[in-house]
């Protein structure tokens, strides 16, 4: 990390175990190193296990007495997640942290998970919310900390209630907004849900900023066969430390949220200015994400769509 660059301290991790989702490159993969480089153990369940054995490759170049593993995980299938849940549940080992950070973005086309589900409202949020779900008892045995990586783009737009998979009239942006509005909702809802019943699990949220990650780049499985225009401006701008963040700063709100002793049902993000980057602090709540009631609704229409309830849900 550049010499002036934000940094934050991590307490020491010795003895924990961390899953993060989307640990293959950018954002994940640099938050999967901070964790396994303060003694977690680290698992990262991937989807593509190429990039995955590079990943570990570039951790373990790092940190050579780096604990960390890969799992198969495809967040847009939900009997994908169930098997990782499953082999989790086998192992038995209480999980202390989880980073639900993976995501996709703005497909130009609509699309679909293997369910059913519109592509990003079902890989962001509700892939997540199963994982969630399905893990509650290992998560719940190591008092938790949740953190669930929204967007500045849960500022924008709103949930399309009465079309949630976008069947009627796709819009690309507004889907992706909606989908990390939901997950902040949910988000939220599992800190509130965790201290009424006494799950011991403290839930947070944080963003990136705006940094130069593979999310907007070209991405043939999600039908974008080049870069977009966004991205090129963005890692210009990012290269000249102009406006946007690093990869190495844009993974500390996350990680603040996920391992300061003091936090729980807050929304961590980068303190420059229009929070594209800068050193993490805690931000206000997005308006978006205020709503009790609209919480609650997300919470129940997610788990009745996922077919996983909660207890006491």
């Amino acid at each position: 990390m550049a010499h002036n660059a934000p940094d934050i301290r991590v307490p020491d991790l010795t003895g924990r175990l961390a899953l993060v989702t989307g640990a293959s490159d950018g954002v994940g993969l640099g938050l999967a190193a901070r964790l396994a480089a303060a003694g977690a153990e680290v698992v990262m369940p991937v989807r593509n296990r190429r990039k995955g054995e590079a990943a570990l490759a570039e951790i373990r170049r790092g940190h050579p007495q780096a604990s960390v593993s890969l799992r198969d995980l495809d967040l847009s299938s939900l009997a994908s997640v169930a098997e990782l849940a499953d082999q989790l549940t086998a192992e038995g080992r209480p999980i202390h942290v989880l980073v639900n950070n993976a995501g996709v973005m703005t497909p130009p086309e609509r699309q679909v998970t293997e369910d059913g589900f519109e592509l990003q409202f079902g890989t962001n949020h509700l892939g997540h919310v199963a994982l969630v779900a399905r893990l509650l008892p290992l998560l719940r045995a190591g008092q938790a900390r949740v953190t669930s990586q929204i967007s500045i783009a849960a500022d924008r737009h709103s949930i399309n209630w009465g079309d949630l998979q976008w069947e009627r009239r796709y819009n690309g942006n507004q889907a992706y907004s909606q989908s990390k509005i939901a997950f902040g909702l949910f988000g939220l809802e599992l800190e509130r849900r965790s201290r009424e019943n006494g799950w011991g699990i403290t839930s947070n949220l944080s963003h990136p900023g705006v940094t130069p990650t593979n999310l907007l780049a070209a991405r043939p499985e999600v039908g974008r066969g080049r870069d977009t225009a966004a991205v090129r401006v963005i890692r210009a701008l990012s290269a000249r430390g102009v406006l946007v963040g690093k990869v190495e700063t844009a993974l500390l709100p996350a990680l603040l949220a996920a391992t300061a002793p003091d936090a729980g049902g807050r929304l961590y993000g980068p303190s420059g200015f229009r929070h594209l980057s800068g050193p993490p602090g805690e931000q206000e709540l997005y308006s978006r994400l205020r709503s009790t009631d609209d919480a609650q609704r997300m919470w129940k229409v997610s788990q009745d769509l996922i077919g996983v309830q909660f207890p006491d849900s």
